[in-house]
């Protein structure tokens, strides 16, 4: 009786973490479209539907790419142990021989579906008002198969992925596989296509501040299953990362504020949503294992240097359109590597080792590099065979017209 008891209450403990799993994924899966609307509206008017679509174009073709095998290429059996998984049609092996569906795999399978869907989605801002969308989408599909899936092998599969199991990495939530990724692809297609036509500091005001803030809105409350959904389980360790992807984007967002009035001399509701998306990105890999305290501190130091980076696009001469490198890149890395230092009872301020620190960023620097590359490949052989950029022409009258044929804001002629 005792062990029937047990298991029942084992059961139920595990039906409990799957529901959680779900409504987590559910959350994910509605940061896509926050990203459309926080993009969408820092671009030009006559650019809001293409830079959209590109992030629903992004949920189409990721979603059944996953389904057909890219869950197998980043959590089936090992194919090249450490590094790649095998291709698992239709995800096969979740299923019974009577067709009854594992409760706890398939959960799980859609909540890392989402993680795929908005990598892939982040890329876009780099490349936003000179982009096809056709290129774009043919870019994604290979991206995805040849970069995000097997990163995530590596990242996400805590039983065979080499940096959990070799080098004890902790990126609880996606800090490489997720931000570090899409920051250097984006990086990559920002060289491929080139500047914009009149690139210049200040060259474009976002069109409808409104519409950037309800996307940071709805990425902060989804990054709440993002972050406390990768405990993959109703615990302590799910409650301490919500807290502190509470306490990290709000600290990150004080701190942006203040170097913005700073450096420019006001403090922009602009500058508040970047700040609080900096926080998160920069909280991700690390929500787990600090305490709130630090999560503040790592918030801070985020929106600071976030807010410094995005301008080094000037500097440097690449048009990053929407400063995807100098917030997913940047802030991805900072918070990869805030844990070999703050990390509790494994960093440097607790062990006086640097090993963590030294795994963070081997971590970091390996997806970079190997995303950053593959990207440039890629980018450059869309770019040389059909062109991934519009012409100059339709840059100008705008890509919305040009490429989907619709306008954002079409006023009705009398």
């Amino acid at each position: 009786m005792l062990t029937d008891v047990v298991t029942a209450a084992y059961d139920a403990k595990g039906s409990v973490d799957s529901l959680w799993l779900l409504v987590a994924a559910g959350l994910v899966l509605l940061m896509t479209p926050g990203v459309a609307f926080f993009y969408g509206g820092m671009v030009r008017a006559k650019s809001v539907i293409s830079m959209m679509m590109m992030s629903f174009g992004a949920i189409a073709l990721v979603a059944v790419l996953w389904v057909l095998y890219g869950y197998g290429l980043a959590f089936g059996k090992p194919l090249i142990p450490n590094f790649l998984g095998t291709p698992d049609f239709g995800m096969q092996s979740l299923f019974n021989a009577k067709g009854e569906g594992d409760l706890g795999g398939l959960a799980f399978a859609g909540f890392q579906a989402t993680f795929a869907i908005i990598t892939v989605a982040l890329i876009s801002g780099a490349i936003a008002d000179r982009a096809k969308f056709g290129a774009w989408m043919i870019f994604a599909g290979v991206w995805v198969t040849v970069v995000y899936f097997p990163v995530a092998y590596w990242v996400f599969n805590l039983s065979d992925g080499w940096a959990p199991t070799i080098l004890k990495v902790n990126d609880f939530a996606g800090g490489t596989a997720v931000h570090i990724n899409a920051g250097a692809a984006a990086l990559a297609l920002a060289l491929v296509l080139g500047k914009r036509v009149g690139f210049a500091k200040g060259m474009a005001k976002p069109h409808n501040v409104p519409l950037t803030l309800l996307g940071a809105s709805l990425l902060w409350f989804g990054w709440f299953g993002f972050n406390a959904g990768s405990e993959a389980a109703v615990d302590g360790i799910a409650a301490l990362a919500w807290i502190n992807t509470l306490a990290a984007p709000a600290a990150a967002t004080l701190g942006w504020l203040v170097v913005e009035r700073l450096k420019d001399g006001k403090a922009t509701s602009i500058g508040a949503a970047s700040g609080a998306v900096s926080g998160l990105v920069a909280i991700t890999p690390a929500c787990n294992i600090l305490t709130p305290g630090w999560a503040i501190v790592l918030g801070i130091l985020a929106g600071a240097v976030c807010c410094l980076a995005i301008d080094l696009k000037f500097r440097l001469g690449f048009d990053d359109s929407l400063d995807v490198v100098g917030i997913h890149l940047v802030g991805g890395i900072i918070g990869t590597l805030y844990v070999g230092i703050f990390g509790t009872g494994i960093g440097l301020i607790d062990t006086g080792s640097f090993a963590q620190l030294g795994a963070q960023a081997i971590g970091a620097f390996s997806v970079m590099i190997y995303s950053f590359v593959l990207a440039l490949l890629i980018g450059l052989a869309i770019q040389k065979t059909i062109g991934f950029r519009v012409t100059n022409e339709d840059e100008l009258a705008g890509v919305d017209t040009a490429v989907h044929g619709e306008e954002g804001y079409a006023l009705e002629r009398i």
